[in-house]
């Protein structure tokens, strides 16, 4: 199921530097952000797709439903990543004017790995 991780973060007057790495469980292949987010994104889930995703500017919410259990996420911090495996279906929204959410994947692109029927 999806957890939250809290990103390490160096503070100093230079500003603020938020470092992810050693604690993805997975090889980077693939970023990607969504900008200025409307309505309704995700609405699916993954074969072996394992993803990381940070609201680096403005928040939104992530809904993960895996089984009968459904979570809800609030990001709105630049410290707090959301981890999800590959069986969460997930969905963004209530996307902040101005949000950046980055999504780290653990696969390229691939149109047959994506199963958006629950």
């Amino acid at each position: 199921m999806a957890e939250i991780i809290n990103i390490p973060s160096f503070n100093d007057i230079r500003g603020d530097l938020f470092v992810i790495e050693k604690f993805l469980s997975f090889e980077i292949k693939r970023i990607y952000f969504i900008k200025n987010g409307n309505g309704i994104r995700g609405g699916h889930k993954h074969k072996k797709t394992y993803q990381a995703l940070v609201c680096v500017e403005g928040s939104c919410i992530v809904s993960v439903k895996k089984g009968n259990e459904t979570s809800e996420f609030v990001l709105d911090e630049p410290s707090t990543c959301l981890l999800l495996e590959p069986n969460d279906w997930h969905e963004m929204y209530e996307f902040s004017k101005n949000s950046i959410l980055l999504v780290i994947a653990s696969e390229y692109y691939d149109k047959n790995d994506y199963i958006d029927i629950i």
